[in-house]
């Protein structure tokens, strides 16, 4: 069954740089490294210590809070360093790699007899079960909770993303395991967005898939649980990432834990934007130098898409769930009278002094200056031109911000996560962070409401 979605409120800021489909095997990292921030409000209690000797697919950590939801080592090789915080906070996890890897066996999983506690403790087991995610409040799923529908993004909207029908090619065997042992963990539905009749995820069997169009944020999973199946105080919904399901479906298929991933190396600053096949956790230095971007260059890498990601030091490793990495300029410069001049290089919403509205398919280099400061939070109407779901999105900020826990349930802040206010964030005048503002409402509900 097939349910088009066309979303008509959005922004789809189209940038110089996207990555050619090719596909090159990235250089093969030492080490690898896997941070505890990845995944957020996890307590993580070692399993692993220093010097241990660990397979690919072995527990690593768990979680303090639910000691079932386990974290599997990427590669196999020897713990050679806990990375410590304040208060002996761990930061990350160091393995100098193998140079032939051995992975942890699972066994195959007969899907055709599974019931859905045999599903959730094969996932619990392997450390495959942090790529299952929830709403409300984005974090790794209860798996004490059943949801009443799982939903996947297939089709990436954002600025320079990945394109999933590329990257899943040929992998159609594995989503189908993986959709299938989904199904048997909601009494709801599975639903999947697909960009086109073509994609690896539009023919799979047990799920209802959804075309989607429009600008973005149409490729974002919230726009989808907002179409089809908004969340409501009391209910849960699950999320997977579409590249995530490859290694839940090899998982099943084989009894291997392969964190093996295709990501795109993308952005202006980057000389020959392409694909690269690597491995969670590897050094981000593997892809970007020698294959294009200059040591030199006074650029801003992020692990993820330019709206969203991550802002890493060259020196840092690719995060557990991104597929790009994306290199753009640093915008630590200052333009003299910039508020006073026609503006032809960058995109704006507005048609005051500027004119990117008069070239809808031009593309821009734009670098990350804010374009001004830190400001008075104001009420322009900007917000709602780009935010397509059925949510006030100032007033939710403003009850984020003074902490009216009524006035964010009333709102729907069970549905959204930080992604969905990344495009507000881009066009606020104001320069307000959204996506930390309503990471740290999330937190809070967690906290007070649980």
């Amino acid at each position: 069954m097939s349910n088009d979605i066309r979303i008509k409120k959005g922004l789809d800021i189209k940038l110089i740089g996207e990555a050619d489909k090719t596909v090159e095997q990235a250089i093969i990292s030492n080490y690898y490294t896997i941070a505890p921030a990845d995944f957020h409000g996890v307590i993580p209690k070692l399993v692993a210590k220093e010097g241990t000797t660990v397979k690919a697919g072995e527990t690593l950590f768990f979680d303090k809070s639910n000691e079932s939801v386990k974290f599997s080592s990427p590669v196999s090789g020897k713990v050679i360093e806990i990375q410590r915080g304040p208060k002996r906070r761990i930061d990350a996890i160091k393995i100098e790699a193998d140079k032939s890897q051995s992975f942890a066996d699972f066994g195959a999983f007969d899907l055709n007899s599974a019931t859905a506690e045999s599903v959730k403790s094969h996932l619990l087991a392997s450390g495959c079960w942090p790529f299952v995610k929830q709403r409300p409040y984005d974090v790794i799923a209860n798996p004490e909770k059943s949801p009443k529908a799982i939903f996947i993004s297939g089709y990436a909207s954002a600025p320079l993303a990945a394109d999933l029908d590329f990257t899943l090619k040929g992998k159609e065997a594995e989503l189908q395991a993986a959709v299938t042992a989904l199904g048997k963990l909601t009494e709801g539905a599975v639903h999947i967005s697909v960009g086109t009749s073509s994609s690896p995820l539009a023919g799979l069997t047990g799920a209802t898939t959804h075309k989607v169009s429009g600008p973005h944020p149409s490729g974002n999973v919230g726009t989808l649980i907002n179409k089809v199946d908004p969340v409501n105080k009391g209910e849960v919904v699950w999320t997977v990432n579409a590249q995530d399901l490859v290694i839940i479906g090899e998982l099943l298929l084989t009894g291997k834990f392969n964190a093996e991933r295709i990501v795109a190396l993308a952005g202006s600053s980057v000389e020959k934007p392409r694909y690269f096949k690597t491995i969670l956790g590897s050094e981000i230095s593997t892809i970007i130098y020698d294959k294009g971007v200059s040591k030199a260059g006074n650029d801003r890498i992020i692990s993820g898409n330019v709206l969203s990601g991550k802002h890493i030091k060259p020196d840092g490793n690719l995060d557990y769930y991104s597929n790009v990495v994306t290199v753009i300029p640093e915008g630590d410069d200052y333009e003299l009278f910039g508020w006073n001049k026609p503006v032809f290089n960058k995109i704006s919403t507005s048609r005051a002094l500027t004119f990117s509205w008069l070239s809808p398919n031009k593309k821009y280099d734009l670098n990350t200056n804010t374009n001004g400061e830190h400001r008075a939070f104001v009420t322009t109407g900007t917000y709602e031109k780009v935010f397509p779901l059925d949510i006030f999105p100032m007033q939710i900020l403003k009850a984020c911000m003074y902490k009216d826990l009524d006035e964010m349930e009333a709102l729907g802040m069970y549905e959204v996560a930080p992604e969905d206010f990344a495009l507000t964030e881009f066009v606020c005048v104001s320069k307000q962070p959204h996506q930390k503002i309503i990471r740290e409402g999330l937190d809070l509900m967690l906290k007070e409401i649980g």
